[in-house]
């Protein structure tokens, strides 16, 4: 295959799953992913149920469901004193009524496994992009790092928040600005707690517990810009930090004790105003970057390959011109982005953003929240957005 109808730049969830479509569709495909394997930590294991929803309509849930992975339900908050319910998954109408959460590398092997059953298919892992190649205002393909030159009918940025497209300003973004980083980290689970989400807030700290089957996949959640600041402090500081928003998890002197343990991710929240030109199209992180918040991003980014590929792989086959398809992906697709971030930023920005700034203990629960508890039946609206998200795809026959 020298010269693909279809590239792909990333493998990622994204970038996977809009090759498994488009070659599924007849397109000949080439995703080319910038590392040399799929063994990273702390990138996004969430997936919800439009996924799996998506994995059902190809026919490939049992399998996918075959891998390991860990199922959450419910949402429980400590604040204020109190333990609160603040989502429920589980009368989610859906075949699969919870989040699966499965380590990204099974996740994409999974999908690279499916997808290599089709002969136009082809993954390249190591290859790196330099930039991309351009004629007369058209994007025609990549250059590697290799210095090999990959052209293509269309290429498709899947890589990510930061993806070649937005280093080199290939397409105008709009950042609306997050408050927030995270320090993620592993904790060995001591107690028999299973399928639930945990997040604890005292003195202006935040603390986020996911439920990994034998240990919690922790986030600290601290100011913008602070990272540098917090580590310099020290272990022993970071760690009592840890202790006091959330006390049931005991002495973690043996369990937390080097920076090294620490990952940082910079919170980003923006979008590109426009996510295509000719010859390129960007989906996924590359054209919106989402807060971690409900973990969606990897989600949003499935339904945006499954548009994609509903949009252009029939042209694309039949050997069609399809740049001017190019803006009904993003028509089609944006809607449910800004309202997605809206959210998040009115989360970020009204909730998030003052409980850091406090350094006095709630004496009781905001009040939105004592209705979710006296209503328990509202639990099932932030569990349904989270699980199903807006406008979700399907499918388009083969």
């Amino acid at each position: 295959m020298t010269e693909p109808q279809l590239l792909i730049v990333g493998g990622g969830p994204c970038g996977m799953m809009a090759g498994l479509l488009f070659a599924r569709a007849g397109v000949s495909v080439r995703v080319i992913e910038k590392h040399s394997d799929f063994l990273h930590d702390f990138r996004g294991d969430t997936v919800h149920p439009s996924t799996m929803e998506v994995l059902e309509q190809l026919g490939l849930l049992d399998r996918f469901l075959a891998r390991p992975h860990q199922r959450l339900q419910r949402a429980e908050l400590r604040i204020g004193g109190r333990d609160l319910v603040v989502g429920d998954l589980s009368r989610v109408r859906s075949r699969t009524p919870f989040v699966a959460m499965m380590p990204q590398w099974e996740f994409l092997d999974f999908l690279r496994r499916e997808a290599s059953a089709y002969p136009n298919f082809r993954l390249d892992m190591g290859a790196p992009v330099e930039r991309y190649l351009e004629d007369q205002g058209r994007i025609t393909g990549v250059r590697l790092g290799s210095g090999q030159e990959v052209r293509a009918s269309l290429t498709i940025a899947a890589d990510g928040r930061h993806s070649v497209v937005r280093r080199d300003r290939l397409l105008p973004a709009k950042d609306l600005g997050s408050p927030i980083d995270v320090f993620w980290f592993e904790l060995p689970k001591r107690t028999a707690e299973h399928g639930t989400l945990r997040i604890a807030v005292e003195h202006g700290r935040i603390l986020v517990r996911v439920d990994r089957g034998s240990y919690w996949q922790c986030a600290l959640v601290f100011p913008k810009g602070r990272a540098s600041d917090l580590k310099q402090l020290g272990i022993d500081a970071i760690r009592a930090e840890v202790e006091a928003v959330e006390p049931r998890l005991g002495a973690l002197r043996d369990d937390l004790n080097d920076l090294d343990q620490l990952h940082l991710l910079e919170v980003s929240l923006d979008r590109l105003k426009r996510w295509h030109r000719p010859g390129l199209l960007a989906i996924g992180d590359a054209a919106h970057a989402m807060s971690p918040m409900g973990g969606i991003g990897i989600n949003l980014a499935i339904q945006d390959a499954v548009a994609a590929a509903n949009i252009l792989a029939g042209p694309l086959a039949g050997g069609e011109p399809v740049d001017g398809l190019l803006r009904r992906v993003q028509r089609r697709r944006a809607g449910s982005t800004r309202l997605i971030q809206l959210v998040q930023k009115i989360a970020q920005d009204w909730v998030l953003a003052p409980v850091m700034r406090r350094q006095t203990e709630l004496l009781r629960p905001p009040l939105p929240l004592l209705v979710l508890q006296r209503f328990p039946a509202l639990r099932r609206i932030p569990g349904r957005a989270i699980a199903l998200g807006v406008r979700r795809e399907r499918v388009a026959a083969a």
